[in-house]
Formats: structure tokens, sequence, C-alpha cells
């Protein structure tokens, strides 16, 4: 059965994104834990990121590594947090955090944005792509 990032892939389920390569997509999440969370997948779909190939795993880390330097040059923040935890979504994702303070990290909790704040960070991000 198809993820939900999947059925995002193939252009069924809208998205915010931000960058793809033959190997891996960007996305901004849908609920952020702040302004600028950002999605980094795999287009595989393999649900643990321990079951990836050594090859498949640098992939995407050096995929949400460049991601996340856009992202910090992009949005006014201490850092960018990387997390990975794989438990509402059967696919391996990588969630790039800018934070401010650890609450930040609390995924209990996400902050509302409206379609011209997703389309503005996602202007922003794109625009400091190397």
């Amino acid at each position: 059965m198809s993820s939900i990032f999947t059925k995002i892939l193939r252009g069924e389920l809208p998205c915010h994104k931000i960058d793809e390569t033959d190997d891996c997509f960007a996305f901004l999440d849908i609920n952020p834990n702040s302004k600028g969370h950002t999605l980094c997948i795999l287009k595989k779909e393999i649900d643990y990121i321990f079951d990836l190939s050594s090859e498949d795993y640098q992939k995407l880390m050096n995929f949400s590594r460049k991601i996340a330097i856009a992202l910090k040059k992009s949005v006014n923040c201490k850092r960018i947090a990387l997390s990975v935890v794989g438990l509402e979504v059967p696919h391996v994702h990588v969630h790039l955090i800018p934070l401010e303070s650890m609450s930040d990290m609390n995924f209990g909790r996400s902050i509302k944005l409206d379609d011209n704040e997703f389309k503005s960070i996602v202007i922003k991000i794109k625009s400091n792509l190397k």
C-alpha cells in the first residue's frame, strides 16, 4: 500500500515542494512544528531508515544537509534540528526543524500557516539552494 508520501511523489496529493533529485524529494510539513519545518524523503518506499542501503542512506543524508543549509539561510532560527522518528508514516523521512528552543521539537504541537506563508517560505528556501 502506498504511503501518503508516495502519493505526494505521484502528484496524487498536493505539497509545497522545495527540491528534488532522482532519488530524494523535499517539501514543507503541512503541520509544522515551526516555520520552515521541512520533510526530506527518499523516493523509494522503505519504512525504516536502518533498512536503507548505505548508498541510499548517504543520498538521503547528503540531500537533507543541502536542504538544511538553505533552510538555515531562509528562516530566522538558532539552528536546524534533524529528527528521524518514522512512526507516523511508514516511509523513511527526515524532519528538518528550525529551532529557537527545545519546545520546537515537540511533535505534539504545530503552528498554523496559510498558503501564502507556505509559498513564501518555499521561495526563500529555493533562492538559497546551491
